[in-house]
């Protein structure tokens, strides 16, 4: 339904409303974007550093990290990989110049069945942006929902205070053994489920209620609220201003900045879908998943699957393409 240009000036846009409800996060790593739409959090992984590594405004970032690696010294490879790790850190302390909130930064996807090299890495990220004059509260791990990854949060948070975002979440599974960890947030992807039973089925279009990636989610806060878990929601991976606009009331949604422009510019009234009270009536069980039922629930859930290892597949892709970006300069 439109809206007169009248009752217009009086609404708020969808974005501004939905920031009532949720609390919105900018999934990008491009700084005009955070400036614009001002996003109490932003995330990041290696796909958005890669892309905004790439733009002209930001090589002064990138040669930043580059000395930092020669510096350091040793083999080419421990120099390439010292740039990297200071190339998140860069652009997190950037973004975080920006925002009241906390930034989240992506342990290498190639570690994600690698407990301790996760948790080593995650301390090390942590020391970097310490040296940067940045406390822990301000960041979020993020680090892939394998069993591995899972347990590395668990000893993260417990042992080590550093708060840590679940992401590449797909199934029920995975989000029941995130919050048994105690892990701060997870990240359940809404928009790459949607793809799956696009790809996989007969039905091409859903509607925002019946979307197959909105219902998990909803699901998710359910059960959490319904049990009294203290870890965050935040829906992640969006297709379209629908999707979201079925979430209003998660705690936190990380949107894109073409998504964050659309809702900016949408004048529709908002409701909010979830909420603690319908949660807590909701008709749930509360289950408990060692690592052998962890693993059978999650490998019953074949999108799940799919979807866990083509993202953790496409994370390293794209750290392996940065690597190469940053070798050119290490060995110039």
């Amino acid at each position: 339904m439109s809206v007169s240009p009248v009752k217009r000036q009086k609404m708020e846009s969808a974005l501004d409303q939905l920031k009532h409800h949720t609390t919105v996060v900018a999934d990008t790593g491009d700084f005009n974007a955070i400036d614009e739409y001002k996003p109490l959090d932003a995330t990041t992984n290696p796909s958005l550093i890669l892309a905004a590594a790439q733009m002209p405004a930001y090589q002064e970032l990138v040669d930043d990290a580059v000395a930092y690696g020669k510096k350091l010294g040793g083999s080419e490879e421990e120099q390439i990989k010292n740039a990297c790790d200071k190339l998140f850190v860069l652009f997190g302390a950037e973004i975080l110049k920006r925002i009241p909130g906390r930034v989240s930064t992506e342990v290498d996807a190639r570690l994600s069945f690698d407990k301790e090299g996760m948790i080593q890495r995650a301390r090390r990220l942590i020391d970097l942006y310490k040296e940067a004059g940045i406390g822990k509260d301000r960041i979020l791990i993020k680090l892939s929902s394998t069993w591995e990854g899972i347990q590395a949060g668990k000893v993260l948070e417990a042992e080590y205070g550093i708060h840590c975002n679940m992401t590449l979440l797909f199934s029920f599974a995975q989000a029941v053994a995130c919050a048994e960890a105690g892990v701060t947030l997870i990240s359940p992807f809404v928009g790459r489920i949607l793809d799956w039973y696009v790809a996989n089925g007969d039905k091409k279009t859903y509607e925002p209620s019946e979307d197959p990636g909105v219902k998990s989610v909803t699901k998710i806060y359910n059960y959490y609220k319904k049990f009294g878990y203290k870890t965050i929601v935040m829906g992640a991976s969006f297709r379209n201003t629908g999707e979201i606009k079925a979430l209003t009331g998660c705690d936190y949604l990380t949107i894109s900045p073409k998504l964050l422009a659309e809702l900016s510019k949408e004048y529709v009234k908002l409701t909010p879908t979830l909420s603690i009270k319908e949660a807590q009536a909701c008709q749930l069980e509360k289950i408990h998943l060692d690592e052998k039922a962890f693993r059978w629930h999650h490998n019953e859930d074949q999108m799940a699957v799919e979807k866990l290892s083509d993202g953790i597949r496409k994370f390293a892709a794209d750290a392996i393409k940065l690597e190469r970006m940053l070798k050119v300069d290490v060995i110039s």
